[in-house]
């Protein structure tokens, strides 16, 4: 869905829209299970110039890899989100816009509008975690001989260290 200035200058456009997995490309590390669901409305605000407000209710699951053990470590996402778009402004030779403390949340689009597939992408690779994780006690992978410690125990880390202190106790 595409909110185009002409129309949201004559009112504010109300959504309810699925996306199926694939309609929407999170990157590789995200990966889509069911349905995105959201619902909304896009509006002009007044004496802005052109920003555009999105607000909606995003609800969505993701499978994504551990970065302990690399099993699966499903994500859920069910939040309302705030979005605010202003017009990119015209800049030459590549000048950097400096933004004001409470810009800082505040996107740009070019064009005549926005896309919400763009915006709903945008939002939720950047509201992901740094690390995700299949359970807060993830014990990871055997750096040695790469086993689950989560689903088994193996002696690598004992005997490693036992062979170091082996020339200690030399001594």
């Amino acid at each position: 869905m595409f909110f185009s200035i002409t129309e949201l200058e004559h009112h504010p456009v109300h959504f309810d829209l699925t996306y199926a997995p694939g309609e929407i490309d999170f990157g590789e590390d995200l990966h889509q299970n069911g349905l995105l669901r959201t619902a909304g409305q896009a509006e002009l605000l007044k004496n802005t110039l052109g920003e555009i407000r999105i607000q909606a209710t995003v609800q969505v699951d993701f499978d994504c890899a551990c970065h302990r053990c690399l099993e699966p470590a499903p994500q859920h996402i069910d939040e309302t989100v705030d979005l605010f778009f202003r017009p990119q402004p015209k800049l030459e030779n590549h000048v950097e816009v400096q933004l004001e403390e409470g810009e800082i949340d505040i996107s740009f689009y070019e064009g005549d509008g926005v896309s919400l597939r763009i915006a709903l992408r945008d939002y939720i690779i950047l509201s992901q975690p740094m690390q995700y994780f299949c359970q807060p006690e993830c014990k990871g992978l055997c750096p040695h001989c790469g086993a689950n410690r989560n689903l088994t125990a193996c002696n690598c880390a004992a005997e490693r260290i036992a062979s170091k202190m082996a020339s200690l106790r030399e001594l």
